[in-house]
């Protein structure tokens, strides 16, 4: 990379505000007691995600912003003095692969944490494993809650973030009356549409539809045509990767015009990096909500998306996922150097007191439940492939386990 655009990524590195708050009398014992991929110069963590199958087209930007996180942090001088590496496996979007991979990353290569998974089948999959080996997972997606572990972090919005705040949006502000589920058949959206209905239903509205479908399925014209014949106020969609492209295809096709918003489309699950396959043509029009959208203003958010776009061409786009992802290297840095060891166990200590001031997205803080602090936004799909942003809440607390759901 040129030195100029070292320059740059050490700049936004330095305006993220995370100190190093190394301790000088660290032994090597303490720094390192159980054995990870430690040497004086360097640490070893992994990257686990899926760069092939279904899943692969939302996990992408993922990958890329773990790696420009860790290239700034290494530009700035590493964590404890030592430059971070990298091992990084494919998830192949194969639950039982990311587990197999997951053993593999602590197991064999001794990492010192792992940065990954998308899906909740996949988080699911590698979370006795990050247990039973102690190690720590970061994940950055948003998720339907239901779950907490000492040993992962959840970067994403739980229910109460995106679900609940987007059905109040939809609810309060386009009056919507009824829904129309639709979503790809495994934990997160069955879990998700699970909690939406029973809301839904408390306030006397009605849900007149729910259908899942495998992923990388392609055909939805049937769905589309029930959707045409019950006429509900809101397609509230939960579909995942690559089935994406051939839903909102066939929506349009359909003649459902998304701008006119009868109905309208409400979505928990689509980010820039899926509009980029999806074309903002055939989504134009509906509403996502998320945590981050590129668009966002203001100077920390532009200085992110500079360094991205110099790092990976200025074609390249930035989603919900791929922010929160770029987001946890830094956590885990800023955990690492406030305990002055990459001990697990120490490091489950202090990350419920970290805090990041000036993401692109503003202050984030981990809470105890080890979810994170964050507001939300709804956005509104644009032509260009960017979202416009209607709707954006407070800081938020998170939720993981309603009570009544």
């Amino acid at each position: 990379m040129k030195t100029k655009t070292w320059l740059k990524l050490s700049k936004l590195a330095a305006a993220l505000g995370i100190s190093a708050l190394i301790s000088s009398s660290a032994l090597a014992d303490e720094v390192n007691p159980k054995g990870y991929a430690v040497t004086d110069d360097t640490v070893t963590v992994g990257i686990l995600h899926s760069v092939t199958g279904t899943v692969a087209l939302s996990e992408a930007g993922s990958v890329q912003g773990e790696r420009l996180a860790i290239e700034q942090i290494n530009a700035q001088g590493g964590v404890l003095g030592r430059k971070i590496e990298v091992i990084q496996e494919d998830g192949a979007s194969d639950w039982p692969t990311y587990a197999e991979k997951a053993k593999k990353l602590i197991v064999d290569d001794k990492v010192a944490a792992i940065f990954g998974c998308w899906t909740s089948a996949s988080r699911k999959a590698v979370l006795p494993i990050v247990e039973q080996y102690d190690n720590l997972l970061f994940y950055p997606v948003f998720t339907e809650g239901m779950e907490s572990s000492p040993n992962i972090i959840y970067m994403g919005p739980d229910a109460t973030q995106q679900i609940i705040a987007g059905l109040d949006w939809v609810i309060n502000q386009k009056k919507a009356k009824s829904f129309y589920f639709v979503g790809s058949d495994y934990i997160w959206p069955r879990t998700s549409f699970k909690i939406a209905r029973q809301y839904i239903e408390k306030k006397g509205l009605k849900v007149k539809g729910e259908e899942y479908y495998p992923l990388g399925h392609t055909q939805f014209n049937s769905v589309i045509n029930k959707i045409k014949l019950q006429k509900p106020d809101v397609i509230f969609s939960t579909i995942v990767g690559g089935s994406n492209v051939a839903f909102y295809k066939q929506l349009k096709a359909s003649g459902i015009d998304l701008l006119k918003e009868k109905p309208l489309l409400l979505t928990t699950s689509i980010t820039e990096d899926e509009v980029s396959g999806i074309g903002g043509e055939n989504i134009e029009g509906g509403y996502s909500i998320m945590k981050y959208f590129q668009s966002i203003p203001g100077k920390s958010n532009e200085e992110f998306v500079k360094a991205f776009k110099a790092r990976y061409g200025e074609d390249a786009i930035i989603g919900d996922t791929t922010e929160a992802a770029y987001l946890g290297p830094w956590i885990w840095k800023a955990a690492v150097e406030k305990a002055g060891t990459f001990d697990i166990d120490k490091l489950k200590e202090v990350l419920p007191s970290i805090e990041l001031t000036d993401t692109p997205n503003g202050p984030i803080k981990v809470h105890e439940n080890h979810y994170l602090w964050m507001k939300t936004m709804i956005g509104q799909a644009q032509k260009n492939g960017q979202f416009k942003i209607v709707s954006e809440s407070k800081m938020m607390e998170p939720n993981p386990f309603m009570k009544g759901y």
